[in-house]
């Protein structure tokens, strides 16, 4: 039986993914509740009382609208930003209000006794790439061989160890703007000369071995529940890196082999994750190889091109039907 209560919806003013389950939300006549933590404390506050059991309850509101926290089921945290403040305070009292607002505010709404999808620290954790790397291969999935480093040198020999194309990725997503047009850093095929390059030693780098694919897959978790889809590439920079060309894209629902699924569901558990959104590489020999988890990671397009209900299933978890 779900829980009643009403579903708090923390994130950015435009974020397609969250409209999508804010829409099916409301569609099942599911109290929703949306902010961005950009709106504390000038469009949004908060007055919070403790007097023991069963916790944290007051107003939480907005020009229009007031939740009671008491009433929060569910949280879907997705991609807030920070706290805004006036640009006329001096900048050592902003450093102290953020603080205080990341703690205060943020720490209130974290100490809510509901289901968080995802939970917020535990998210920021799992993000790290060597983290998952790491745990991704405690929990049985193949890994590529990888190889951080600072050095021009140890570059240059693990691509002579590996014997073949070796690719660079960022650590996290890397855009900005460069002479006006918006430019995104994606994986990237180098050359041998490039790995001895001086440039390697001015931060860390991630290398791996470029695994042959056949196709790439995303598997996006909620819950005890796995949504598979191919990703077939038509273009050469698609297949380095998907993200790169989506209009050369085409999608069909897979199944993830049984070893693979159980994989999945242990590296989840250990992270402390509800939900994620995988991405293998699929070898011409079928063996599926774990690429990176995104604890938050964008669903729709998957979603759109496939009709797989993972919306559906996100708002069976924030209900309390779903495990």
């Amino acid at each position: 039986m779900p829980d009643s209560g009403a579903v708090l919806v923390i994130t950015g003013a435009f974020d397609p993914t969250a409209d999508l389950v804010v829409e099916e939300l409301n569609r099942r006549a599911v109290s929703v509740f949306r902010a961005d933590t950009a709106w504390f404390p000038s469009r949004l506050a908060v007055t919070a009382g403790l007097d023991g059991p069963p916790g944290w309850r007051g107003p939480l509101a907005t020009d229009h609208r007031t939740l009671d926290l008491a009433a929060v089921r569910s949280v879907y945290y997705r991609r807030p930003t920070p706290a805004e403040f006036p640009p006329e305070l001096p900048p050592e009292v902003r450093a102290v209000a953020a603080a205080e607002a990341r703690h205060g505010f943020g720490g209130l709404l974290s100490a809510l006794p509901a289901r968080w999808l995802p939970p917020p620290g535990r998210a920021a954790e799992a993000e790290s790439k060597p983290l998952q790397l790491r745990v991704a291969a405690d929990c049985g999935l193949r890994v590529p061989r990888t190889l951080i480093t600072n050095r021009p040198d140890a570059a240059r020999e693990f691509a002579k160890r590996i014997g073949g194309p070796v690719v660079y990725k960022p650590f996290t997503p890397i855009r900005g703007t460069v002479g006006g047009r918006s430019v995104a850093v994606y994986a990237n095929l180098l050359r041998p000369e490039d790995l001895g390059h001086p440039s390697v030693a001015t931060t860390a780098h991630l290398f791996q071995e470029w695994v042959p694919k056949a196709y790439e897959v995303r598997l996006t978790a909620v819950g005890r529940r796995l949504f598979a889809t191919e990703i077939h590439a038509g273009s050469d920079a698609a297949r380095v890196d998907w993200r790169s060309d989506y209009d050369s894209l085409d999608y069909r629902v897979c199944e993830p082999p049984v070893e693979v699924a159980a994989a999945v569901h242990r590296m989840l558990a250990r992270l402390g994750l509800p939900y994620g959104a995988f991405d293998f590489v699929v070898t011409p020999a079928g063996e599926w190889v774990f690429l990176e988890v995104n604890p938050n990671g964008q669903y729709g397009f998957v979603e759109q091109a496939t009709g797989l209900p993972i919306t559906a299933a996100i708002c069976d978890y924030l209900e309390g039907s779903a495990g």
